[in-house]
C-alpha cells in the first residue's frame, strides 16, 4: 500500500514510519491515523519485524489532532463512529514494541500517541503538552489518563488545566521521556536502540511488554502472580534454552524467535 501522509520502511529487524504532514506540523487527521493503523498491522503482521519506531519531523512529532476536521464534529457522530478508538488507538494495541522518537512538538493528540508507544527517547528540543482546554475541550485519547500515570496527578492536572508545554528536561524529570538525545542524533539514537530490542527474543520482548503494562491494570499481588506464570511458561520456548545454553557457554545467543 502507499502511503500518502506517512513514509514507512524497514532497516533490518526494524520497521520505522515518519509521520508526513510537514504543513500541518503533522496534525492527526482522519487519513493519517488510519494509514498508521494500516503500517502498524503490516508491521505486527511481520514475522520479520521486532521493533518499531515512530518518529516525525525535527520541527514536530504531531502537533496535536486537526482540528479544521474536528472542528464541526457533533457528540452523535464522534460517539457513534469513535475515530479515536478505531485508529488513534492502533499505537496501544500494537503487541510488538514501539519507541517514539519526539523531536519539536509533541502536543495534544500528538503527546497521546507518544505515550501510546512503549517508550519516548526526546530530541532536546522537544515539548510535550495537552492544550485542548484552550479550543473549549479536555483530552480525548488518553491525556487524563495516561498522562497522570507517567508524572503523576499534580503535573498532570496543571497541564491540563492550564494548557502549558512541558520541555524535554522538564519531561525526563517527570518520568514522561526514558532519556534526551541530541537534535541530530534522534533518528541514529533510536534506530539503535530499536535494533537492540529487536535482535532480543521477539516471544520474549512481547510477553515483557504485556507484563510491563499489566503493572498499571492490576494490584501487585496480582501482577506478580501474572509475571510469575508468563516467565514460567517461557521455559517452554527454544529461545529460553538458546539463551542460557549461550550464557554459560560464554557466547552470543541467536535467537530463532520461538
Amino acid at each position: 500500500m502507499a502511503f500518502e501522509t506517512l513514509q514507512v520502511s524497514t532497516e533490518g529487524r526494524v520497521g520505522l514510519i515518519t509521520l508526513n504532514r510537514p504543513e500541518a506540523l503533522n496534525a492527526l487527521c482522519a487519513q493519517l491515523t488510519d494509514e498508521l493503523a494500516k503500517a502498524l498491522g503490516d508491521f505486527e503482521a511481520n514475522a520479520d519485524i521486532g521493533c518499531v519506531v515512530l518518529t516525525g519531523s525535527k520541527k514536530a512529532f504531531a502537533a496535536g489532532a486537526d482540528i479544521k476536521e474536528l472542528q464541526a464534529g457533533t457528540f452523535v457522530e464522534l460517539y457513534t463512529n469513535d475515530p479515536f478508538a478505531k485508529s488513534w488507538e492502533a499505537v496501544s494495541r500494537f503487541k510488538k514494541p514501539i519507541i517514539a522518537a519526539v523531536s519539536g512538538y509533541a502536543l495534544g493528540g500528538g503527546c497521546e500517541i507518544a505515550m501510546m508507544c512503549d517508550f519516548i527517547i526526546a530530541a532536546e528540543n522537544a515539548k510535550f503538552g495537552q492544550p485542548e482546554i484552550n479550543l473549549g475541550v479536555m483530552p480525548g485519547s488518553g491525556g487524563t489518563q495516561r498522562l497522570p500515570r507517567a508524572i503523576g496527578k499534580a503535573k498532570a492536572m496543571e497541564m491540563c488545566l492550564t494548557g502549558r508545554m512541558m520541555d524535554a528536561a522538564e519531561a525526563e524529570r517527570a518520568g514522561l521521556v526514558s532519556r534526551i538525545v541530541p537534535v541530530d542524533e534522534l533518528a541514529e539514537d533510536a534506530m539503535k536502540t530499536a535494533t537492540t530490542i529487536a535482535d532480543k527474543s521477539l516471544p520474549v520482548a512481547m510477553m515483557t511488554k504485556e507484563a510491563i503494562n499489566t503493572a498499571f491494570e492490576t494490584t501487585l499481588t496480582q501482577g506478580i502472580r501474572f509475571e510469575r506464570r508468563v516467565f514460567q511458561s517461557q521455559f517452554t520456548l527454544e529461545d529460553q534454552k538458546e539463551g542460557m545454553a549461550a550464557f554459560v557457554e560464554k557466547r552470543t545467543p541467536h535467537f530463532k524467535n520461538r
